[in-house]
């Protein structure tokens, strides 16, 4: 009996060294980092580098030759809609110059009915434009036509106004060149009281001066740049865009601007994306297609100027509610996508579908639900099985 005994506890001790062994030798668990699979709003947007410019810019020349007194507006300088802007003393005109600057006037006020035609048809259709809005959201309130009707109908709306308001600077610009056409007809025969003749250079819109490459007092020829202004009321966002992501965008996606520290981002939405691509050669020495993508500012810019640089986030696709994991848990397994999930301290491996992505998140379509805690980063020593814990 005691001998029995002696061999049960033997046996014990034996069973419960080798427990003991076996949980001191035990695999330590792999420190992983982890994310909850949730539902959201996602977005998946394009992002590049570009730059405010000024919707209607322009480079202020002399209408004539001749002796330009200093100029005394400088960068910076705000201004009127026909504000003298510059003064310049003509050189005599012969009778061949008369003739010409004479053809030139009744050249330049054909062109100027023309543009005032086009502005009155642009109206036209802006108001034709209007009634349709307003008919087709009638129609969408007493549900006879889908929503997306309207918002056809209010982008023509808002396309056309745009239109009109090109018409109207088109317009403006015209008579611009009337003015300056019919400056260039002034003469030695027409100088004011101390005898000599100033030619007045008027701005053609109310706006900034943008620079004055020179103030100096000289001697120029006619066709020579005074200055650039611009109408810094009305920027727009210019983003330089691989042209093979240039083909995912289309005119009314909304785009998100960044002016920088300080600044909140600004709503903007696309208008163009230019039909021709440039070559562009990278900082690593790769040339690249590049094309111009422009979009209408919504908000006010701010602080923002002509030539300010910005970070724009073109929005390609976006959806307000989709189940969402880390970009950083899923991985290629074969054809497929796989994530691991954590299950009761262990990792598990699922294959899984995934839809939209961007550099945070992947939209998941199957394979996993929400409130499932998925390993970020996995590395190569994970397996399905391994014992991890969550840092």
């Amino acid at each position: 009996m005691k001998t029995l005994l002696r061999r049960i506890s033997y046996s014990a001790a034996a069973l419960g060294a080798a427990a003991w062994l076996a949980w001191a030798l035990r695999p330590e668990p792999i420190v992983v980092e982890t994310a909850r699979v949730e539902r959201g709003p996602m977005q998946v947007t394009l992002d590049e580098r570009g730059e405010m410019r000024s919707h209607d810019r322009f480079t202020i020349a002399a209408p004539v030759s001749g002796r330009l007194l200093r100029i005394e507006v400088h960068d910076g300088d705000r201004f009127d809609e026909g504000q003298v802007l510059a003064l310049i003393a003509p050189l005599p005109l012969g009778p061949r110059e008369r003739d010409e600057r004479i053809a030139r006037v009744a050249a330049a006020e054909a062109l100027q009915r023309e543009a005032e035609e086009r502005a009155r048809h642009a109206q036209a259709d802006l108001a034709l434009a209007r009634r349709e809005r307003e008919r087709i959201e009638r129609l969408v309130a007493e549900n006879f036509v889908s929503p997306q009707a309207a918002e056809q109908a209010r982008n023509a709306e808002a396309t056309a106004a745009n239109e009109a308001d090109a018409a109207r600077f088109r317009a403006r610009s015209a008579a611009a060149d009337v003015r300056v056409a019919r400056a260039a007809l002034l003469g030695p025969g027409t100088a004011g009281a101390d005898g000599t003749t100033l030619v007045p250079v008027r701005a053609p819109v109310a706006g900034r001066v943008l620079r004055v490459p020179d103030n100096s007092e000289r001697v120029v020829a006619a066709g020579a740049p005074l200055m650039t202004i611009a109408d810094l009321s009305r920027l727009e966002v210019v983003v330089e865009m691989l042209s093979t992501d240039a083909v995912r965008v289309r005119p009314g996606m909304p785009v998100l601007v960044d002016g920088g520290p300080g600044t909140a981002d600004l709503r903007a939405e696309v208008r163009l994306v230019e039909p021709y691509a440039f070559t562009k050669v990278s900082a690593l020495g790769i040339e690249e297609k590049r094309t111009n993508v422009v979009a209408d500012l919504l908000d006010d810019p701010g602080p923002l100027g002509d030539g300010y640089r910005i970070e724009a986030r073109v929005v390609v696709w976006q959806a307000a509610d989709v189940l969402r994991a880390s970009a950083s848990a899923a991985f290629r397994c074969g054809e497929r996508w796989c994530a691991f999930v954590v299950d009761e301290g262990r990792a598990r491996r699922r294959e899984i579908a995934i839809g939209q992505r961007n550099p945070l998140q992947v939209q998941v379509l199957e394979g996993l639900v929400e409130g499932d805690v998925v390993i970020r980063y996995p590395g190569n020593d994970l397996e399905d099985g391994s014992r991890v814990a969550a840092r």
